[in-house]
């Protein structure tokens, strides 16, 4: 293929403007750029210039792990992005590439191996049974958001990382200033700082520890100077924060089956079909608004006929690649039966979330207790007056009346 022709295959920029999207709903701006083609260009609200966006799960997972597109070039470059205050903290773990990346992510592994979630699976499961009983105690109706789908992750996350109790209602408010785009850099940049200055003390006070948890494995590398405690720092604010994604999963998650009865049924007759039914719901909700962090290509890269150019910004889109026709049949209909699903919820290649096990242990112990525990579980407001969180990167809902 000639260059010129090449040239001429160059997609229109598209622009994709923030939308609040409720419920479960695919983002349609999405949906249009996948009917137009594997390979787009993009602008987003903030930031400047365009963009490529991936779409197809094969290409996405290529991109995600092919050392030709990095994720550490971006902190020259004000790349188009959907956040309006986005300032990526320069060694900060999701900014790496190998083999800086792989150091950090080493001094964690323990704790997110399957023996390292195992360690909190009981702990988990009491904290959780403990919030079921305050909401049957108080009777309905209730918010599922507010009760247990906040303060159970929270919890979880706060148990792995080594964070004390009484510390986890602070966590969870930096964690909410930090995330929204809604307040402004300044109070964003605030949270992160102080969320920052309270890890530092934290890890600071392990170095040499033979702790299980994540402050006492990061201060035991610092101890053994294989990070640095600044490193150790942007590591744990990550973790910390990436831990309440659980929150929105589990919203949208819970929201679509008390939309869905015949849904709910089924994991009630089938018990033994929760594990791989979570799954396809995992691959099957929007868990984020627009994309997420973009890479830039380091050298002339061709997808699909199309050739992105060295210094070129690139997205992915991990949500675009779950609905693969290619790849899921039938990829609209939820199908617990789905097999295989190699579903990209969780990322792919290096920068792939290391708290997954954790992920799909809590959603597990949340349809194991909420359909056990309360066999009328419903929504206490019709569907589409369930508020759904406006101005944030991370979809899901505000809250979620509940009765039973």
């Amino acid at each position: 293929m000639t260059e010129e022709t090449l040239t001429e295959t160059l997609p229109p920029v598209r622009p994709w403007p923030a939308l609040d999207l409720t419920g479960v709903d695919f983002d349609p701006v999405l949906a249009k750029l996948m009917r137009e083609g594997p390979v787009n260009r993009i602008k987003l609200p903030n930031g400047e210039g365009w963009a490529w966006l991936v779409t197809r799960h094969d290409d996405v997972r290529m991109v995600t792990n092919d050392p030709r597109f990095s994720r550490e070039a971006v902190m020259d470059q004000p790349v188009t992005r959907l956040a309006p205050h986005f300032i990526p903290a320069r060694g900060a773990v999701g900014f790496l590439d190998p083999p800086d990346h792989t150091r950090l992510r080493r001094s964690v592994a323990p704790a997110f191996t399957a023996r390292g979630v195992e360690r909190v699976r009981e702990q988990s499961r009491l904290l959780l049974d403990e919030l079921i009983d305050e909401l049957l105690q108080d009777g309905p109706p209730a918010d599922l958001t507010e009760t247990v789908l906040s303060p159970f992750p929270i919890a979880v996350i706060c148990e792995l990382m080594g964070v004390p109790a009484a510390d986890r209602h602070g966590m969870h408010t930096w964690t909410q200033l930090i995330l929204s785009s809604s307040h402004g850099a300044k109070v964003s940049e605030k949270a992160k700082e102080e969320m920052g200055a309270y890890f530092g003390d934290l890890i600071g006070l392990r170095e040499g520890s033979d702790g299980e948890d994540v402050a006492s494995l990061l201060g035991a590398a610092v101890g053994r100077e294989e990070i640095t405690l600044e490193e150790a720092v942007g590591l744990a604010v990550l973790l910390q924060i990436g831990g309440e994604a659980v929150t929105n999963n589990s919203g949208q998650m819970f929201y679509l089956l008390l939309t869905r009865p015949d849904l709910v049924e089924r994991l009630r007759a089938e018990l033994e079909l929760r594990p791989q039914a979570i799954d396809e719901l995992l691959r099957y909700i929007p868990h984020r608004n627009a994309v997420g962090l973009s890479r830039i290509a380091m050298e002339d890269v061709e997808i699909r006929g199309v050739r992105m150019r060295a210094g070129d910004p690139v997205y992915v889109s991990y949500l675009a690649a779950n609905r693969d026709p290619d790849v899921f049949p039938d990829p609209d209909r939820i199908d617990f039966s789905r097999s295989p699903n190699p579903h990209v919820s969780f990322g792919f290649g290096p920068h792939f979330c290391p708290g997954n096990m954790l992920a799909r242990l809590e959603s597990e112990l949340l349809v194991d207790a909420l359909l056990d525990r309360l066999p009328g579980l419903r929504l206490a407001v019709p569907a589409d007056e369930v508020p759904f969180k406006k101005g944030a990167l991370i979809r899901g809902p505000e809250a979620l009346p509940v009765t039973w």
